[in-house]
């Protein structure tokens, strides 16, 4: 590896005094922002992912750089910030909690339901989403209209309503269902 981090020998067709080009730098410091890379992101992979980033990012830019003697300095800088972008990605990634899924019922939960239920349930799941929150929140968690209200964030005016309209739509779907 101390072979790879030595500066590239100059040959009699490149003098020492000639401004570096893109192929250049990358020839000579692509490994080494390889390494640099690695003991910030931790995966070889990823930091030669970075690399090239940084490598890209001062292709787009080639044009506009100032001084060709800093395009070493941009690049440890682009490395260095690309690695910190990869980490900050990975910790919002451990710390995300999917939103609560709506739980689907398995196979078996329906068939131990007796078939009135079962009609009842899926009469609940055509329901509109208010109407079916107001509905489980009653019968179901045996929530009061004022605590239903607090739970939802609507008035307890809202709540008798769309319990109402609710159960008038419960009838219709389930005819042989009784209040």
């Amino acid at each position: 590896m101390r072979t790879l981090d030595a500066p590239v020998e100059e040959t009699d067709d490149a003098p020492s005094q000639s401004p570096l080009t893109l192929e250049d730098l990358y020839r000579q410091h692509r490994m080494r922002l390889v390494r640099l890379a690695i003991l910030l992101v931790d995966e070889p992979a990823t930091a030669e992912d970075v690399v090239q980033e940084a490598f890209t990012g001062l292709h787009r830019n080639w044009a506009t750089l100032r001084d060709a003697a800093a395009a070493l300095g941009y690049l440890r800088a682009a490395v260095v910030n690309g690695s910190r972008s990869v980490l900050r990605r990975r910790k919002t990634a451990r710390e995300y909690v999917p939103p609560h899924a709506v739980n689907a019922r398995s196979a078996e939960s329906l068939a131990m339901l007796s078939t009135e239920h079962q009609a009842v349930v899926k009469a609940l799941s055509k329901l509109p989403p208010r109407q079916r929150e107001v509905l489980v929140l009653r019968y179901y968690g045996g929530l009061s209209e004022a605590e239903i209200s607090e739970a939802t964030g609507i008035s307890k005016g809202t709540v008798k309503s769309t319990a109402s309209r609710a159960l008038e739509a419960l009838q219709r779907t389930v005819p042989d269902s009784k209040r």
